[in-house]
């Protein structure tokens, strides 16, 4: 009678071992390998326009007032505007500060803003882009001398387009450029 297991000590018994072992083998491999990197879902900035326009207000809001603490004699207070910055409108910025405190010039008054309109939103990205009029009809500039440095002609109400991104270091947004809004008035 032959016996159902195969022997081992036969030629044909040991190939079936082989096979199955080499099944095994490539069985156990294939378990072992690496699985696939899952890809990270990405969460929306913002939910809604209304949350990304509210957001990028308050972060003007933030960034006016700390303009407006700027002494340009004292360079460590101009970090606090820097804080609120990125890109362009902080190249920009640290530039002008930066001359602004080597001609040794000085201001008074505050900047405020009176509108603030959400213009687009991105709320994938986070980057929302909004006009704001900027009333510096009390600001004035001076020179070492004393002098006004402010241009007669400049207008006391100014329309501003205002770009801000999600900054990279933190869930919150920043002004990375600005520039006049000519399709915008501001009411005098």
């Amino acid at each position: 009678m032959i016996s159902p297991t195969p022997s081992l000590h036969t030629s044909s018994g040991l190939v079936r071992l082989g096979a199955l072992l080499m099944v095994f083998t490539i069985t156990v491999l294939a378990g072992c390998s690496p699985t696939p990197t899952p890809t990270p879902t990405t969460t929306p900035a913002f939910t809604s326009e209304e949350e990304a326009f509210a957001a990028a207000e308050e972060t003007y809001r933030a960034y006016n007032d700390a303009l407006n603490a700027v002494d340009l004699g004292d360079p460590s207070s101009f970090e606090p505007v820097f804080a609120f910055l990125s890109g362009a409108a902080e190249a920009t910025t640290r530039k002008a500060f930066s001359e602004f405190h080597a001609a040794k010039m000085s201001t008074t008054g505050a900047t405020r803003y009176d509108s603030f309109a959400g213009e687009s939103a991105n709320l994938e990205s986070g980057s929302v882009t909004a006009t704001v009029c900027v009333d510096v009809a009390e600001v004035e500039v001076f020179n070492e001398l004393g002098e006004s440095a402010v241009s007669p002609d400049r207008p006391d109400r100014q329309p501003m387009l205002i770009t801000f991104e999600r900054s990279t270091r933190a869930l919150e947004l920043r002004l990375s450029a600005q520039s006049v809004a000519e399709e915008v008035s501001c009411a005098q």
